[in-house]
């Protein structure tokens, strides 16, 4: 299918739909601790968002359940929220979409509670770089394969995690996927050309140990076969010809990660 290219007027609605999404992470930041869980999280994210005037984009979404989608540890991606309480040495995937005024952003963010091992900060650090790596590949006339292989270049071959192949980053608009696929490896110069002014997902899945992945009993949650742990970060971005902007913010979530003394700050 052919890639959207959207107006400027639809590219303010998608940013203010990414605003929102910034600022509800941020939110969620501020409640993350070891002692909370999932359903806590979820409920504050779904109830902000609509205090907001946006709707939780994947609530509903091929019957998904939640507004977050929630990844402990071992999780790569779509983690359900549970009662199960946080400890200390965590690491939580936050992943959302805000749907407002016709438009999606989708955004996630990986929170370390307390004293996470020096070798998963690690990983939460490269794999936040290999995101702004792959952002800088998303210029027009570049291609789908640009982005995966700048991801795949700096966690696999400069260091030694691996990305998973079976989820990838996606067009954004209108509907919360669209085309193009954007996955997290490649080969320079592969995969569809990316028009100005499309909006595309690009979000990093990285694991400490192998790639390989599995499905869990709730036909939703993604996790490490090997059991080792897993990182996600992911942005909205616009292509533009020289240089590509992000539509979704980490700001506020920094800050509010800056602010909650149970969080490490990457």
């Amino acid at each position: 299918m052919a890639i959207k290219i959207k107006t400027p007027e639809e590219i303010e609605l998608i940013r203010k739909s990414c605003e929102l999404l910034s600022k509800t992470l941020a939110e969620v930041a501020k409640a993350v601790r070891a002692g909370t869980n999932g359903i806590k999280l979820d409920k504050l994210a779904e109830q902000f968002i609509k205090d907001h005037g946006g709707h939780p984009s994947f609530k509903g979404y091929n019957r998904y359940p939640a507004s977050l989608c929630i990844s402990v540890n071992d999780e790569v991606v779509h983690g359900i929220p549970t009662v199960e309480a946080y400890k200390d040495g965590d690491i939580i995937s936050c992943d959302c979409g805000v749907f407002m005024n016709g438009y999606h952003g989708d955004m996630a963010y990986t929170f370390g509670i307390g004293n996470v091992k020096p070798e998963v900060l690690e990983l939460m650090r490269v794999t936040k770089e290999s995101l702004y790596l792959g952002i800088e590949q998303a210029t027009a006339g570049k291609r789908t394969g640009d982005i995966g292989f700048a991801v795949q270049d700096y966690c696999e071959r400069k260091h030694p995690y691996k990305c998973v192949r079976e989820l990838v980053g996606h067009g954004i608009g209108k509907t919360l996927h669209e085309d193009p696929q954007v996955p997290n490896y490649g080969r320079k110069g592969d995969g569809q050309k990316l028009p100005e002014n499309c909006t595309i997902a690009i979000e990093p899945m990285v694991n400490l140990g192998k790639r390989d992945v599995y499905t869990k009993r709730d036909n939703w949650t993604i996790a490490t076969q090997d059991g080792s742990q897993s990182v996600h970060f992911e942005h909205t971005v616009l292509v533009k010809p020289l240089k590509a902007e992000i539509l979704s913010s980490f700001e506020w979530i920094e800050q509010a990660v800056k602010e909650n003394k149970e969080l490490v700050k990457i």
